[in-house]
């Protein structure tokens, strides 16, 4: 959301040199540079941060390159049976977390082979009075298959009420079905599937938090190595509804506005450690995931997006937290459930020009089909999102939104969800940005902007352009370009034909459910099946070879804007028409390579079966 102007000083980053040639030759430089940048940001921790003006105009985006292929999305959601609107609670007191939306899952929870769709949803504030209405409930929609979606939200225990943030989805208790958790204005929720049926088992599991929390983005993995899955759950400001009354902000002579995150004190993220007999442990006080500011003693983080990703190589999932107007945090795993925090060191804090920003959705992917690793952050409007590149394992990052094509394009909007998604399954993962502001009066301050933005494709040219991607230009995106106050973002094959579909959510309206008709190559799914206690195998790394390219994904739901994805990795080849070799490595270290496999068809691999 809104953001730190730039500082008076600037950290000029040479990021040619580290994210191209000759990066051997300059390591002694560096290292200088890394040293210059990390005492210059410990002592500007304690400044507060400022507010960009509203009034100021976005500069020009760049032209959009009329070679990136076509998209073809198309809006199905009323005519799947999808009648979901989101709702805020809004009444007029403009709330900061009116403005935030909530998350989307895609994942099956039935176990009948298709993916579901499961819509969060916030809440009426319980001071505004009673409603004749009923009040607004999470959705759950069954996939019947043929684009035909069911609501089975009551059936399934699922017609939550609450004020929603994010969701998080795995089989944490190993039984073989998908369990779900989630996070909110309040107390957070824990449900267990049973055979289909979720039962709230928050109190027993112990993962409620504090009622008086804000938590948003959450995500299943193994923190501390023994193989089960423990819970990181991010958490924004601290905030309540007299604070934000008693701020007060005001909107450029237009009255009371949404007060921007500076006006209020960060909060810790917390992780829950699984026990293995229902419960967690909360293991935050000693993981080192507790940041504070040196000057304040308050907590730095104000998280709203979170990804994960192996940045050493060394076999442990990391952290990656996204923070709205303060520094990006890497928690690199150490093992045994410790952390240590290195977003400053790894170059993963601040933007290319030495700044926070108002960081928001994260995905992460090897978009180059190499060794490099690209972590896209949508961020607030005027400012463009960042795509943070790391050469090798084990060495920084820099922001090369700009020189991939990113950069400018993207300045105008403001983003919350981003994904990689190969949509024309060509190969190489694209990028898309779900974009919306969070001021319905943006318009009358500043032309430049409105409050419903349409979403933004931009397509991955491989090794065919200096860039690396063209943006997509809204006549040939299909109805992604429909306008809507964007939100959250997640993908799957909602269709079973192969191809990636997306699920778009909106502030106070309905969501946008796009097919994908895309004309594209041929395609392999892998789904890999892990072992107990880890069944949905969140961790292992699929690396395929095929068409000339090598592609390596890892397996996490968590992906985007306060959403989870589908398990199932999807792999587009083009022209090829046989896989030469799929490799898996799960986390316990184990691993299975299959020769000679066929496209079009989804694939399961799983441990211990000889080829």
């Amino acid at each position: 959301m809104n953001s730190d102007p730039q500082p008076s000083q600037r950290v000029q980053r040479e990021s040619e040199a580290i994210a191209r040639a000759f990066r051997l030759s300059v390591l002694g430089l560096v290292g200088v540079v890394v040293i210059a940048v990390i005492a210059w940001f410990i002592f500007r921790e304690g400044t507060p941060p400022a507010q960009i003006d509203p009034t100021v105009a976005a500069p020009d985006v760049a032209a959009e390159d009329t070679e990136a292929p076509e998209a073809r999305f198309v809006r199905v959601t009323e005519a799947s049976g999808i009648d979901f609107v989101h709702e805020n609670g809004a009444s007029g007191d403009r709330l900061l977390p009116e403005t935030m939306g909530s998350g989307v899952a895609l994942f099956d929870y039935d176990n009948d082979g298709d993916v579901d769709i499961f819509f969060l949803n916030s809440s009426r504030w319980s001071e505004d009075g009673a409603s004749e209405d009923a009040p607004p409930t999470a959705r759950l929609y069954r996939n019947e298959g043929g684009w035909n979606f069911t609501d089975v939200s009551a059936k399934a225990g699922l017609d939550v009420e609450c004020y929603g943030m994010g969701i998080a989805v795995a089989d944490y208790d190993a039984d073989g079905w998908t369990d779900l958790y989630i996070t909110a204005v309040g107390p957070d929720r824990l449900f267990r599937n049973v055979n289909g049926r979720f039962v709230d088992v928050t109190e027993t599991a112990g993962v409620g938090g504090k009622d008086s929390a804000w938590s948003t983005a959450a995500a299943f993995f193994d923190a501390d190595g023994d193989l089960d899955l423990d819970l990181f759950v991010c958490e924004y400001i601290r905030w309540s509804r007299d604070i934000d009354l008693a701020v007060d902000f005001r909107f450029a002579g237009l009255g009371r506005g949404y007060g921007p995150p500076g006006n209020f004190e960060g909060s810790h993220p917390r992780l829950y450690l699984n026990e293995g007999d229902g419960r967690f442990r909360d293991a935050s006080e000693d993981a080192g995931i507790r940041m504070a500011n040196a000057s304040t003693g308050f907590p730095i983080a104000k998280a709203l997006g979170i990804g994960l990703m192996d940045v050493d190589d060394d076999g442990r999932l990391d952290v990656f937290v996204a923070n709205d107007t303060t520094r990006n945090m890497l928690f690199r795993n150490l093992g045994e459930g410790v952390f240590k925090e290195s977003g400053i060191l790894l170059g993963l804090a601040y933007d290319s020009g030495g700044g926070a920003t108002g960081a928001m959705g994260v995905d992460v992917a090897h978009y180059r089909n190499d060794e490099s690793l690209g972590v896209l952050v949508g961020n607030y409007a005027n400012e463009p999102s960042s795509m943070f590149v790391r050469q090798t394992a084990g060495s920084p990052f820099t922001d090369e939104a700009t020189i991939e094509g990113i950069g400018a394009a993207s300045r105008g909007a403001l983003t919350f969800g981003v994904l990689f998604i190969d949509y024309d399954l060509d190969g190489w993962a694209d990028v898309l940005q779900c974009n919306g502001h969070l001021e319905d009066r943006i318009g009358v301050i500043q032309p430049s902007q409105s409050y419903e933005q349409p979403a933004q494709l931009f397509h991955n040219m491989g090794a065919s352009s200096s860039a690396a991607f063209a943006r997509v230009p809204d006549d040939r995106a299909g109805d992604l370009a429909l306008p809507i106050v964007g939100r959250a973002s997640a993908t799957a094959d909602l269709d079973g034909d192969g191809d990636l579909d997306v699920v778009l959510t909106a502030l106070a309206g309905p969501p946008s459910v796009l097919r994908n008709d895309t004309e594209g190559g041929n395609w392999l799914r892998v789904r890999v099946v892990g072992l107990a206690p880890n069944l949905d195998a969140i961790g292992a790394t699929v690396e395929i070879h095929g068409g000339g390219m090598v592609q390596s994904r890892i397996v996490s739901p968590t992906r985007g804007y306060l959403s989870q994805s589908e398990l199932t990795l999807t792999f587009g080849l083009g022209v090829a028409d046989t896989v030469e070799r799929v490799s898996v490595r799960w986390p316990n270290g184990d691993e299975r390579t299959l020769e000679k496999v066929s496209v079009n068809q989804t694939l399961t691999v799983k441990p211990g079966e000889v080829d």
